[in-house]
């Protein structure tokens, strides 16, 4: 379905303000831990923003060589967050580029064999994956609701209020109206909720202020790659974690535009992440993959237009060197963006059921399956330091709900759908193998 220009654009911005606080959250988490300074995190943050547009476009833009050609959105993985600072404290700046950027051609070498997996993800897998990735994503909305994870005001009554009052405007749109403006009721919300908020005296608009109007962005700005083995180890074990979080999301796309994947596309989706990584090193970003939360819009608006993604980064780019128009942004209260998410991580979830539905639940293997993976899905989210004790390497893995239910998943799938063992069958003699 093609969209007015008027369409695409208001489609688009919604797709950027869902993914936003995601986005620039990263850099701010990991410049800060890394002692830059307000400047270099201010350019770090616009850095992200540039590059998670260029990610995006190359991944929407199938060609022959990558691209899976869906309606996604990349954005810097957080899986990568507590990697990043860890190697920067020990090795410093340049070998964090180094690693992403060397992790980024391996993933692209790799793309092709990873892509031969398809047959290891059928319904049961990935119906527990995108579940498991929704539910995941819901204490994220539930802390914004409150103000955000250590604001001072976190749980107040006013923050509660402007969330709830965000999510009850956005189900009065959707219920009440069709077409265009259910489509773009996440962004309605989102300003309405801004709105109501300024009234109370919570929007701050002082990072507007401060921000200039216009830099350039040059590649290798904070330091050269170098290149340290535990480091490179290090970061294509995250790179190949993140491609077991981007396979749920491009089944949960590829299931929502109706559209059958094959083995190609995949190869062409893992190499443009590789891609979108080295671009990111050669920028001093970071790597990237597919956000979620803007499968969650995709499912909610019903708008499956490429049109709208690739608005959204060139949008992007474009706001990367534009610092105060980015940083509009930045004043939508955490409250008013976390009643947003629940609606739309509540929709990743439904995506999730919704594959599930496709599953023979007679089998009690299957059930098995989904039972064990959301568990440890949900368990390692609400027990975040359960694998504490663990080694670094090991951690990237266990640490993130997400990775460890969806790996439990891939492996229970393997154990009693893929590697069965010998039939047997009754005769005279007793029982025989078949």
């Amino acid at each position: 379905m093609k969209h007015k220009p008027i369409q695409t654009v208001s489609l688009g911005i919604q797709h950027v303000l869902a993914m936003y606080a995601g986005a620039v959250i990263v850099p701010l988490i990991i410049g800060t831990s890394l002692k830059l300074s307000g400047e270099q995190i201010a350019y770090l943050v616009s850095l992200d923003i540039l590059t998670s547009g260029i990610a995006t476009l190359l991944q929407v833009w199938q060609n022959r060589f990558f691209g899976i050609g869906l309606p996604i959105v990349l954005g810097c993985t957080f899986t990568a967050v507590g990697p990043i600072i860890s190697i920067g404290q020990e090795y410093g700046l340049s070998s964090i580029y180094g690693a992403i950027l060397v992790s980024g051609i391996l993933v692209m070498i790799i793309a092709k064999y990873f892509g031969k997996l398809i047959r290891f993800f059928p319904p049961v897998v990935t119906g527990s994956v995108v579940t498991i990735i929704g539910t995941t994503l819901i204490p994220v909305a539930m802390n914004n609701v409150a103000g955000g994870q250590g604001s001072a005001d976190f749980g107040s009554l006013s923050n509660i209020a402007l969330a709830f009052s965000t999510l009850l405007f956005i189900i009065i749109l959707y219920r009440f109206f069709t077409g265009f403006i259910r489509a773009i009721s996440i962004l309605l919300g989102l300003i309405a909720g801004t709105i109501a908020a300024a009234l109370m005296g919570k929007v701050n608009f002082s990072a507007v202020g401060e921000a200039s109007w216009f830099h350039l962005v040059t590649p290798l700005h904070f330091a050269v790659p170098s290149f340290e083995l535990a480091p490179i180890v290090t970061m294509t074990l995250v790179a190949i974690v993140s491609l077991v979080e981007s396979s749920g999301v491009y089944f949960a796309l590829a299931d929502i535009t109706g559209r059958k994947l094959k083995e190609d596309d995949l190869i062409k989706g893992y190499r443009a992440e590789g891609l979108a990584s080295v671009i990111g090193a050669l920028f001093n970003s970071f790597p990237y993959t597919t956000y979620s939360q803007n499968v969650g819009l995709v499912q909610f608006s019903g708008v499956k237009d490429k049109a709208v993604i690739y608005f959204m980064g060139g949008l992007l780019v474009f706001l990367g060197f534009l610092p105060k128009i980015a940083a509009l942004t930045t004043v939508i209260p955490t409250a008013v963006l976390g009643g947003a998410m629940i609606a739309m991580f509540g929709m990743v979830i439904a995506s999730g059921i919704k594959m599930l539905s496709k599953v023979d639940f007679s089998s009690q293997e299957n059930l098995f399956i989904i039972a064990c993976s959301v568990g440890v899905g949900l368990g390692v989210t609400t027990v975040p330091n359960l694998f504490d004790a663990l080694p670094e390497g090991v951690k990237i893995i266990t640490n993130s709900g997400i990775v460890a239910g969806s790996l439990t998943a891939i492996l229970l799938n393997l154990i009693f759908n893929v590697v069965k063992p010998a039939k047997t069958k009754h005769t005279a003699s007793g029982l025989k193998a078949s």
